[in-house]
């Protein structure tokens, strides 16, 4: 069986070398060699960019492998959702290459959606940038890619709803007087506020409202505000510079009394690696493969 961890793909370098240190850590705790593959994209990257080793895309790969008569292929999806746009259009081009060329079977582990990691990695991500920031209380919007997979969009309000849940601080001993609230004795805000918002996307109504949008909103369009990045490696548009953060700024320079605050990714954080790991040797466990088709 050859195993391949597998991500959409970008033309960003950082993207490609994230992909191999997290395929080199599943390889690593699950004793199998896991080859670095995406759909699409990377192959357009420079090989001297790389460490002159090319990026691997799905087809060329999946190409070369069946011609060395490899048969049985195991893939772990470094996808938010492998349910998504992109995960249903790489199953279908899986499907294409097994009517087109030498028989073989596929299958997926366990996603991160899956796994129901994601809300407490997205929840560690944003205590850090509070804690380097030394913020208190400041609202949180979890943004993701944007795109025309509805059950994307639920995924993403759902992880949003939970991260607030696990931000919500340990109760106070000492409530506001009977028939006084926490405006009245000045107080600032007891929890993080948490919304959801896309990148892009605004054709369809599921990604509203867009990040440009929820920081002129109420609330969102002053003060300190923790953007919290629904995106697994860097690129060009969660990565330094990119469009999240050209979109903040832009908010910022409207707003001067803004100050946007973007965390780190989710897939780069050992929450996120644990769970992929487990996925994979689970997908190898004895009783698992008697069960693969």
């Amino acid at each position: 069986m050859i195993v391949a961890l597998i991500d959409n793909g970008s033309l960003e370098p950082a993207a490609t070398i994230n992909l191999r240190a997290v395929a080199a850590r599943l390889a690593a705790d699950a004793g199998v060699p896991v080859h670095a593959v995406s759909w699409k994209h990377s192959d357009r990257i420079p090989a001297g960019q790389l460490d002159d080793e090319p990026a691997a895309t799905l087809t060329p790969w999946m190409e070369t492998q069946l011609a060395a008569g490899q048969t049985e292929f195991l893939f772990v999806p470094f996808f938010i959702s492998a349910q998504g746009a992109i995960g249903s259009a790489l199953r279908r081009d899986l499907e294409k290459l097994q009517a087109d060329s030498a028989p073989f079977t596929f299958t997926f582990t366990g996603s991160l959606a899956s796994s129901g990691v994601i809300p407490r990695t997205i929840a560690a991500r944003v205590r850090e940038t509070i804690s380097l920031a030394s913020l208190e209380f400041p609202r949180v919007i979890v943004v993701d890619h944007g795109g025309p997979s509805l059950a994307s969009g639920e995924l993403r309000n759902r992880i949003a709803q939970e991260v607030g849940s696990l931000l919500l601080p340990e109760p106070s001993p000492l409530p506001p007087p009977p028939g006084i609230d926490d405006a009245q004795l000045g107080r600032r805000p007891t929890q993080c506020v948490v919304n959801a918002a896309s990148m892009e996307g605004e054709v369809h109504a599921h990604n509203h409202p867009l990040l440009a949008q929820q920081l002129r909103s109420p609330g969102f369009s002053s003060g300190d505000v923790v953007i919290a990045l629904l995106f697994l490696s860097p690129g060009r548009h969660a990565g330094p510079g990119g469009d999240v953060a050209q979109i903040c700024a832009a908010a910022e320079a409207e707003n001067p009394g803004l100050q946007c605050h973007l965390t780190d990714l989710v897939g780069t954080h050992p929450l996120a690696l644990d769970a992929l790991s487990a996925a994979l040797q689970n997908a190898l466990s004895p009783e698992s493969s008697s069960r693969l088709p």
